[in-house]
């Protein structure tokens, strides 16, 4: 028995069976909706030209971390102050240990000082960066991501919104829209 729509002598050479199911224009998979070599003809691939929400929210993100390093800042250098002049008393009483310890203290807040200034200036670089920058903003921002979200883990409690923040930075730059953002062609 044949069925009415179908030839009883088979299908015509270089055509697949449709087996009674209608056939369905194959659609090329590409991004930005052109053809795999590059956009159809006649028409341009469809790159953001605003930058999307979340590469908004990555900018001002980093904006806020870094007032947040600014604020540590400050407080790191008041520290400095407090442990210089503790470590003047110590040399008064004469005592080797606790200049000692007051000496490394001292060198340690100092370490702390350069690393909160370099986060700070890499913070806001990254984000003057984001409206013309290219992938390596991207790949610089996801980078500074880790680096603070690492850093930040060290002083747990204290650094627990920086790792939130951190994390932030670093889902919202990964994402597909950040990374057509980062790629779009620049005139």
């Amino acid at each position: 028995m044949s069925y009415p729509n179908q030839n009883p002598y088979g299908q015509p050479p270089g055509q697949q069976p449709n087996y009674g199911y209608p056939q369905q224009p194959q659609q090329p998979m590409a991004p930005y909706g052109g053809y795999p070599g590059g956009p159809m003809p006649g028409m341009q691939p469809q790159y953001p030209t605003v930058m999307p929400g979340s590469v908004k929210a990555a900018r001002v993100l980093l904006f806020v971390l870094a007032g947040l390093n600014l604020i540590g800042l400050v407080l790191a250098v008041m520290g400095l102050g407090g442990v210089s002049k503790a470590s003047h008393e110590a040399t008064l009483d004469t005592a080797a240990d606790n200049v000692t310890a007051m000496n490394v203290g001292k060198g340690l807040l100092i370490a702390v000082i350069v690393i909160i200034v370099i986060f700070t200036v890499g913070a806001i670089t990254l984000a003057l960066q984001f409206a013309n920058g290219g992938n390596g903003v991207r790949v610089g921002t996801i980078v500074f991501g880790v680096a603070n979200i690492i850093l930040s883990l060290c002083t747990f409690p204290l650094g627990l919104v920086h790792t939130v923040l951190g994390v932030l930075v670093l889902v919202f730059v990964a994402k597909d829209e950040g990374n057509a953002w980062f790629n779009r062609p620049r005139y």
